[in-house]
């Protein structure tokens, strides 16, 4: 199974288990974790919720091969199905960072509620280099952490950042040594789902409260532009630029 769920002492463990793909997201994973996501609203024994990598990456982002072989078509897309999940979840959530992080992988952090990250994790945002934009909503909440020049940074040049980085802008809340990440982060779960599950959904909703319009329907318009995006020129010489293994050429176009 590409994806691993466990419940146990209230804490529901979403597991990337792809580890020769880097734990690379297919459309089959997005809505196996939507589901999963959908069940733990409604299920009284989940108390909190524990996404992590597996074999010391979290994960690689979107799996381009299957995204190109099915591209998203409507908000009712896996992917779109996950995005809504996660960032209306009520219960609180808690990230593990180990590893690679790309993508996809970084912008899902920026709904959970508590992330945090190996000191050997390392993340990237390389959405213009592939021709499209973000997702996730992250071209608002990434500024609104981070500031807009870091965003700006990060979204624009696409360069990975080491974990430390990650803690000094406010995406990770703390760096623990890989060798205690799963472990750190179990703990921390562990000690939402001892407390009372009525004070942390209406904190958590009070926290989101303001925002969660912006968010949705930031997601939509982003969705739209990278829809288009897809189709793009640009975006087919940097995908087939890197199933070819070679660096792309983006000065043939306007």
């Amino acid at each position: 199974m590409d994806i691993q769920i466990e419940n146990a002492d209230g804490v529901l463990t979403i597991t990337l288990a792809r580890p020769a793909k880097k734990n690379a997201i297919t459309s089959a994973m997005y809505q196996t974790i939507a589901d999963a996501l959908g069940d733990a609203e409604e299920d009284k024994s989940v108390r909190a919720i524990l996404i992590r990598g597996s074999e010391g990456n979290f994960s690689a982002g979107n799996d381009l091969e299957d995204f190109m072989k099915s591209p998203p078509k409507d908000e009712h897309a896996p992917v779109f199905q996950f995005l809504h999940r996660i960032s209306t979840a009520q219960k609180p959530i808690v990230a593990a960072v180990s590893g690679v992080a790309v993508g996809v992988g970084v912008t899902l952090l920026l709904h959970c509620d508590l992330v945090y990250a190996a000191d050997t994790a390392v993340l990237s945002l390389p959405f213009v280099q592939l021709g499209v934009c973000p997702e996730a909503a992250s071209s608002l909440l990434l500024p609104r952490v981070a500031g807009y020049q870091i965003a700006a940074e990060k979204l624009l040049l696409g360069e990975p950042f080491d974990a430390l980085e990650a803690h000094r802008i406010g995406i990770v809340n703390r760096v623990v040594p890989a060798a205690e990440l799963d472990a750190f982060a179990a703990k921390q779960a562990a000690k939402l789902a001892a407390l009372p599950a009525s004070s942390l959904r209406v904190t958590k909703a009070l926290m989101k409260q303001a925002g969660g319009v912006d968010v949705a329907a930031r997601m939509a318009e982003e969705g739209q532009h990278f829809g288009a995006m897809l189709r793009s020129p640009e975006a087919r010489e940097a995908f087939t630029a890197f199933f070819e293994k070679r660096k792309p050429d983006f000065r043939q176009f306007a």
